[in-house]
């Protein structure tokens, strides 16, 4: 028998609404709330320490939810939530019956671990919205890339959107953030060349060799990049337009760039 809630005015329960609105009060305390079955399962998989398990059983079994911690050494306290109270909590219109509270990480370039000898990496200046960065971590992962890194980041990575738009992949993509002089002085130290995207002074993305250690760069949609990026860059780069318009989605330029990379990394293997 599990703890049960079935008041949505419960002290427990408008705290974790709270923790799903307020970013403050997340990095106060150091947890994040996740929603979703795969999500879950993906922070389990990215080594966050799940600290309480919330599900209602007319959605989720606790036959699944035993499967689901079954390999966890630590075991969280597991409350178990009426429909009503589930719903007042669920993020999503279509729902699975699950959520659970992570202790977060700081998410410092000195955690960073880049295992490749020949890293990929994409590095995002201060996107503001959930959905575009959920999106280039979609497109990191499905790249294979070795790390997203995100300069002056306008929100905190566990965002419910970002968690969301992302489907879990901001649990299992290394993944690290700073101010842009902190990743420029990183950058350098490891090696790795920057290729910055930019209208200005730019080559065709298709004519730069992207074969040794590289850092493809974008900014947002309204502002672009900023000038260190531009003074720091081994080659800016731009992807030709043949409309009215002179920028694209950023995850849909960073998409481009990146495929490129992997596209001239593969003709070399």
């Amino acid at each position: 028998m599990y703890k049960q809630i079935s008041s949505s005015q419960n002290k427990e329960i408008k705290h974790l609404h709270q923790l799903q609105e307020k970013s403050r009060l997340r990095r106060k305390e150091g947890v994040f709330l996740v929603e979703g079955v795969r999500e879950t399962g993906l922070a389990i998989k990215g080594g966050f320490k799940l600290k309480n398990i919330f599900f209602c059983e007319e959605l989720f079994s606790v036959e699944k939810l035993e499967d689901l911690i079954s390999d966890l050494n630590e075991k969280p306290e597991i409350t178990e939530l009426s429909s009503e109270v589930y719903e007042k909590l669920a993020y999503r219109g279509s729902t699975e019956g699950l959520l659970a509270l992570f202790e977060s990480r700081e998410n410092s370039l000195s955690e960073l671990k880049i295992q490749s000898e020949n890293p990929l990496i994409l590095v995002t200046e201060a996107p503001e919205k959930p959905g575009n960065i959920g999106a280039l971590l979609r497109t990191a992962d499905a790249a294979g890339l070795d790390g997203v890194i995100i300069a002056n980041p306008k929100t905190d990575l566990f965002n419910p959107n970002i968690i969301r738009s992302s489907v879990g992949c901001v649990f299992t993509t290394p993944i690290a953030t700073g101010s842009t002089e902190e990743i420029i002085d990183f950058l350098k130290q490891k090696n790795i060349k920057i290729y910055a995207a930019a209208l200005q002074a730019s080559k065709e993305y298709t004519k730069v060799d992207y074969a040794g250690s590289s850092a493809i760069v974008v900014g947002t949609e309204a502002t672009g990049l900023g000038d260190s990026w531009l003074e720091n860059s081994e080659e800016n780069i731009i992807i030709p337009m043949g409309g009215e318009i002179d920028s694209m989605n950023v995850s849909v330029a960073a998409g481009i760039l990146i495929f490129e990379a992997k596209r001239q990394r593969s003709l070399q293997q």
